[in-house]
């Protein structure tokens, strides 16, 4: 690497808790270079700060426009050392960049490994790693002669996206017309059956040379598309042990994927028999106050230490995993027994952030989300049934 490392952040504002990573980066010498769509005047002044230089383009999607962004970068302070945006919306541009500017990490020739959930699956395959059955689908007809196998109901599901975005749970004839009535033109999409299990995560980052140097996993009480439709609070929960067989499965998909120097966010469910089965694999850090949580939960900082790996291939920090930590959501518009100040008040010990979730989220996240922490288990399950607790009708 040069002296200077020049490390190129894609759409370094967003959400806002990743803002941080730009300023540990700064902490340690490195030349931040910032770029996305939004007018620096509306950049946090931690942000500006923090950033080296910021190039504002017009459009994002506009591949000549990220590429003279880089190209002025690398003019100005020369070779570029890494691209990255830690965001599933733009890994294929990362990549795309990356194989330009010949730099480290994901580029064209192994995105696809980790761009295609149907890719993910032949890969959970090979790793002898259970999968729900199913396959891309062509048209209505295939899929028809596909569920004579699979059997109502089946979950359909872009074959590239991002969480639970464009995701389908069919149930019978007349629902899967209405989903041809609405599925994207010139999207493949993928058909599964549908699996009843708890989604369970495993999580963590790597350095340089794909070692995993910190991991962690989520238990999450419904799947997004659930909360989704049924308009409902949810909560997921960071435990301070890791299940080995997870651990096993996490770590084979590690190798496989050739996670280097990355994030990672593998997704199974956990079946009421105990048994596992793949997900999909998502290479960037967890969503929404996840990445937070990391701190809550082992006391350190997890950004200072992609920082320390970025500038010397280092992790620092000792796992401990002394806390358990949640987060519960809330919405508006449902009737808790008890208000949010209540709850302040009575588990102001526990209490580390109340999160304000921006409307595109809140959805699925909730408008607002308590984040708690404990060393005991029993506590964080107390503190969920209060939290969750409605009004008596």
């Amino acid at each position: 690497m040069n002296e200077k490392i020049n490390f190129v952040m894609i759409s370094p504002h967003f959400p806002s808790n990743f803002e941080t990573f730009a300023v540990r980066l700064k902490e340690k010498g490195i030349n931040t270079l910032g770029i996305a769509d939004e007018p620096y005047e509306n950049l946090s002044q931690s942000l500006r700060d923090s950033l080296t230089e910021y190039y504002r383009v017009d459009n994002m999607d506009d591949y000549d426009q990220m590429y003279r962004a880089v190209a002025y970068f690398a003019f100005k302070y020369g070779k570029i050392d890494r691209i990255e945006s830690h965001n599933e919306h733009w890994l294929e541009l990362d990549a795309k960049l990356r194989t330009d500017f010949n730099v480290f990490g994901y580029n064209n020739r192994n995105i696809r490994l980790i761009k295609f959930k149907s890719t993910m699956k032949e890969v959970f395959r090979e790793l002898k790693i259970p999968v729900a059955k199913g396959r891309v689908i062509s048209d209505k007809a295939d899929a028809k002669k596909l569920i004579k196998s699979l059997k109502y109901p089946v979950i359909i599901k872009p074959d590239t996206g991002v969480g639970a975005n464009d995701t389908f749970k069919v149930k019978n004839e007349k629902e899967l017309d209405e989903f041809f009535k609405v599925k994207q033109p010139e999207v493949p999409y993928i058909m599964e059956e549908f699996i009843d299990g708890q989604i369970v995560t495993f999580d963590g980052l790597t350095d340089r040379d794909g070692n995993i140097v910190f991991s962690s996993t989520l238990i999450n009480d419904k799947p997004i598309l659930d909360i989704v439709t049924q308009d409902t609070d949810m909560y997921y929960h960071i435990v301070r042990e890791i299940p080995k067989d997870l651990a096993e499965f996490g770590e084979k998909c590690v190798k496989a994927f050739e996670i280097k120097e990355r994030f990672f966010h593998f997704e199974f469910f956990r079946l009421k028999d105990g048994s596992l089965y793949g997900l999909e694999v998502n290479c960037r850090p967890p969503g929404g106050a996840t990445i937070d949580m990391f701190n809550y939960a082992n006391d350190f900082d997890i950004f200072k230490e992609y920082a320390n790996l970025v500038k010397d291939n280092r992790f620092e920090a000792e796992i401990t995993r002394p806390y358990h930590v949640i987060y519960v959501s809330r919405k508006n518009h449902l009737n808790y027994k008890f208000t949010n100040e209540e709850i302040k008040d009575k588990y102001s010990k526990e209490l580390v952030n109340i999160v304000q979730i921006p409307g595109v989220f809140a959805k699925a996240m909730g408008d607002i989300g308590f984040i708690m922490k404990s060393p005991s288990e029993k506590k964080i399950n107390e503190m969920l049934k209060t939290i969750a607790q409605r009004q008596e009708a």
